[in-house]
């Protein structure tokens, strides 16, 4: 198989609604693209000819374009962008809140085999043309939206409230130190947003007191224990990586270094929230097949945790990144609050955690948070974070979930070894 190389990326700053300033998705889509080129020296033109040698592919990461803005076929949709995508192969991909992930994992595959040389990945979502309500509702398409969202108000957060919930039961974790653990996670997250000049919430205040303060009005319960501080945002945006082959770094970049992408894991659980409980109860992971996913990505890489150096996780709610904490193996299942109290996962910590602030601060366009989330492994990686530059970077995890943890994926990107 051939090696997958990372030559850069772009995102769109997650802050912004493009609805309030009158852009279609098309601009969206122009913008984030014409970014991408400029940051990985390509070009428009450069498309056009690795497209007359069938090098060039694209794949799109989206989950309800159909539902937020009308607009299905989201691969030809980049004809829109430029006629260099005239007869380029491009196709969408979907897996909820995984969407991107998906399309990344049908992009890396594709470099592998040997089909193309240059492949574009695009992950994007507008989800403020409609009011939270309404977002809500479409959301829950993630789960099984007969049987856990119909007539439900804002059934994900209920969902991962109930994740919490199971949490407790299983591990019978002192009830203060779990929701001093979330408290911390969100404080964590929100304070890394500062730093990043992309995210979503860098100008929003938020401290470890307020979101311990779970039922204040500046803090009010959304579903079951968590609050509005520990769920993440409602964020119009896109991130588009280049990937390369090692025939076309050879060709193109022979002397650069450029992170590679070292492992994959990709799991799918039981889409309904009550069966994975139902099965994970002999297991002691919560998420045993989010678990899987990551142990596949450490085999496929030859790496243990050890290895890593910092992660992006899916914090949809901080419920979720505090049961991935022991799935990346950083703790005992059930001891998952040790590393979050003891600064483990801080910014300065030994095993930081979301250095870009998170889909709590950084934002969650859901059919970019993967795509996001692996541009920033890319960054760290290559020393282009800027203010959020970790010192340390040589190999990075994500793992990017769909609904309740139904689709699990895994990525590494880290420094090519030289032996």
């Amino acid at each position: 198989m051939n090696k997958v190389f990372v030559l850069g990326g772009s995102q769109t700053d997650f802050e912004r609604s493009w609805s309030k300033e009158g852009k279609s998705v098309v601009a969206l889509l122009k913008e984030v693209i014409d970014d991408c080129l400029e940051e990985t020296n390509l070009s428009y033109k450069n498309i056009t000819a690795l497209n007359r040698q069938n090098k060039v592919a694209c794949f799109v990461g989206n989950f309800l374009a159909e539902y937020y803005v009308n607009q299905g076929h989201l691969g030809s949709l980049l004809t829109e962008v430029d006629d260099a995508f005239y007869g380029v192969p491009s196709a969408r991909y979907e897996a909820a809140c995984a969407s991107g992930s998906t399309a990344l994992d049908a992009g890396i595959t594709k470099i592998r085999t040997g089909d193309y040389d240059v492949v574009i990945v695009i992950g994007w979502e507008l989800m403020k043309t409609v009011d939270s309500k309404v977002g809500g509702d479409f959301l829950g398409r993630a789960a099984l939206y007969e049987e856990e969202a119909v007539g439900i108000n804002f059934p994900f957060p209920k969902l991962f409230g109930r994740l919490a919930d199971e949490i407790l039961k299983k591990y019978h974790t002192p009830e203060n130190l779990f929701m001093k653990s979330l408290a911390t996670i969100s404080n964590i997250n929100y304070s890394n947003a500062k730093r990043n000049g992309k995210s979503q919430t860098r100008k929003w205040f938020m401290s470890e007191l307020q979101a311990n303060l779970r039922g204040d009005d500046t803090n009010p319960i959304v579903a079951g224990k968590l609050a509005s501080s520990d769920c993440s945002q409602i964020t119009d945006g896109a991130a588009a990586v280049v990937l390369i082959s090692e025939r076309y770094k050879q060709e193109h970049y022979k002397d650069q270094e450029l992170p590679i992408v070292k492992g994959f894991g990709h799991r799918v659980a039981p889409l309904v929230f009550n069966k994975k409980i139902i099965e994970s109860k002999p297991n002691k992971y919560i998420l045993p097949w989010t678990r899987k996913a990551v142990v596949d990505a450490y085999n496929r890489a030859k790496l243990t945790v050890s290895n890593i150096d910092f992660f992006e996780t899916h914090d949809c709610f901080t419920s979720s990144e505090y049961a991935t904490i022991s799935a990346f193996g950083l703790t005992e299942p059930g001891k998952e609050y040790e590393a979050i109290l003891e600064g483990d996962i801080a910014f300065e910590g030994k095993s930081p955690i979301n250095v870009s602030g998170g889909l709590i601060g950084c934002g969650h366009p859901v059919g970019a948070t993967g795509v996001r989330m692996f541009l920033d492994l890319y960054k760290q990686v290559s020393r282009k974070a800027g203010k959020y530059q970790l010192q340390k970077a040589n190999n990075g995890l994500m793992l990017n979930i769909g609904g309740s943890a139904t689709t699990n994926y895994v990525f590494i990107v880290g420094k090519e070894d030289r032996f």
